[in-house]
């Protein structure tokens, strides 16, 4: 009833009689109520300055901090075929246990004396190596014989070259002896003549003055032969060092030429025993590879390869290993939009399969069930989804992380960065702005009274 006239109907139907209007006032809210959305109200605008931790959320999975901890597959690094497994799956094995045994499938490993025949033929390559070595020394100890042997025959040569021109030179003084001697006997004898013709002396003297100019002349004859002997050994001294030394360097360059044949074939020889010593080495290698070892100590996940009689390619698949007790970290892949806000050092908490936990994403203080971690490693390359690999070990302050919590399980990580109320991160995500962040180092500065900015300094 608006109450326009102002002839009131009240007066003669009272309000009161009204069954309608009596519902009315029974259904009215108390003050209470009044008071209680007021309240609620006040708690609300109280809510909205609250402080909220802005957050980044992503998913992952646990695997091993160190590269060597991780689960691996063992590869076949030759062909073969399986004939016996002394492993299964489940088994823990320790470094070098063997896993399985293979047989050789190529015809050219067949022969099973091949790595004796192999080292036979090395040994008697050996021996070859020795033999040409020796036969190089000898030619050398020759070599030097003929050279030693060479100058001692030229000196002796070069003795008589001397000697044979001392006696040219004595030849030649007897022979000008010979000629003073025989110009002497002929003026004698010219003296003689003119004497006997005179009368003043006799004949018997005369003819004595003659024989003395014949032996003269027989004298100067006889130098002059030994004169031209002596040169002509002279002239052959000389060519016999010619010859000698002709002689001598024909030996040394056969010598020589045997030297450097048998070199060649001492190099060809210990050219063969290396290459029969790499084949021997490969050959004792590879029967090594029959046996699969286990690289470190783990245990057998799952065999890629099963039965036996089954072949195997060269860096196929066989089985897989995961180590014991590995160091735990957690990979989480993170979009390009939130990369620029984590650092290393950034804490995270992480919900992981199988554990029960109660989470308040902007009150990791309230979070029950949750596991604490700080950014390690943040790669500088996207993968192949298009997303950035960050890893995150245990926080060392925080709860351990559980024991039984394996390489593999899913993990769902929340990035902690700045705490801003609750009315900017409503205010934040209503406009699509990406959150704050905030940087370690200015946080422990912060903590700590000391600015940034003199730290720097």
């Amino acid at each position: 009833m608006l109450n326009l006239s102002p002839q009131s109907v009240d007066k003669v139907y009272p309000k009161e009689n009204l069954e309608s209007y009596q519902h009315g006032e029974k259904t009215r809210p108390p003050h209470r109520i009044r008071h209680w959305i007021v309240g609620l109200g006040i708690l609300g605008l109280i809510f909205l300055f609250m402080p909220w931790t802005q957050n980044i959320q992503s998913n992952g999975y646990v695997t091993a901090l160190r590269p060597d901890q991780r689960p691996q597959t063992l590869q076949s690094i030759i062909g073969g075929r399986i004939e016996k497994w002394y492993v299964q799956e489940g088994d823990t094995v320790r470094k070098g246990d063997t896993l399985l045994h293979l047989s050789e499938i190529k015809e050219a490993f067949f022969d099973t004396s091949l790595l004796q025949r192999t080292a036979n033929q090395a040994a008697a390559a050996a021996s070859k190596v020795k033999a040409y070595q020796s036969k190089v020394d000898a030619l050398e100890r020759q070599l030097k014989a003929l050279q030693a042997s060479r100058l001692n025959k030229l000196d002796q040569a070069r003795n008589k070259l001397i000697q044979a021109k001392l006696k040219v030179e004595s030849d030649s003084n007897d022979l000008i002896a010979a000629q003073t001697q025989f110009q002497i006997a002929e003026s004698q004898l010219d003296r003689s003549n003119t004497l006997y013709k005179e009368g003043l002396q006799p004949i018997n003297e005369l003819e004595a003055r003659r024989q003395k100019a014949q032996d003269a002349r027989a004298k100067r004859i006889s130098a002059q032969n030994n004169l031209l002997k002596s040169r002509n050994e002279v002239i052959n001294a000389e060519i016999e060092i010619n010859s000698l030394d002709n002689d001598y360097q024909e030996k040394i360059a056969k010598v020589n030429s045997e030297s450097f044949a048998a070199q060649s074939a001492y190099f060809e020889a210990e050219s063969e025993f290396n290459k029969l010593s790499n084949q021997y080495a490969n050959f004792q290698y590879r029967n090594g590879l029959y046996w699969v070892l286990a690289p470190q100590t783990g245990v057998i996940t799952k065999a890629r390869k099963t039965g036996l009689g089954e072949l195997v390619k060269e860096g196929e698949e066989i089985i897989s290993i995961s180590p014991i007790h590995p160091e735990l970290a957690v990979e989480l892949y993170v979009r390009p939009l939130d990369l620029p806000l984590l650092r290393k050092g950034n804490k995270v908490r992480f919900l992981f399969d199988g554990w029960p936990t109660l989470v308040f994403s902007g009150w990791p203080g309230l979070s029950v069930g949750s596991f604490g971690g700080v950014v390690t490693a943040i790669d500088a390359f996207s993968s192949e989804n298009g997303l950035y690999r960050v890893l995150v070990r245990p926080d060392p302050n925080d709860v351990a992380w559980p024991e039984a919590l394996r390489v593999g399980s899913g993990a769902q990580g929340i990035a902690l960065l700045n705490d801003v109320p609750i009315w900017y991160e409503m205010w934040r995500q209503l406009n699509g702005f990406p959150p704050d962040y905030y940087d370690i180092r200015q946080k422990e500065a912060v903590s700590t009274g000391i600015s940034v900015k003199n730290s720097k300094k």
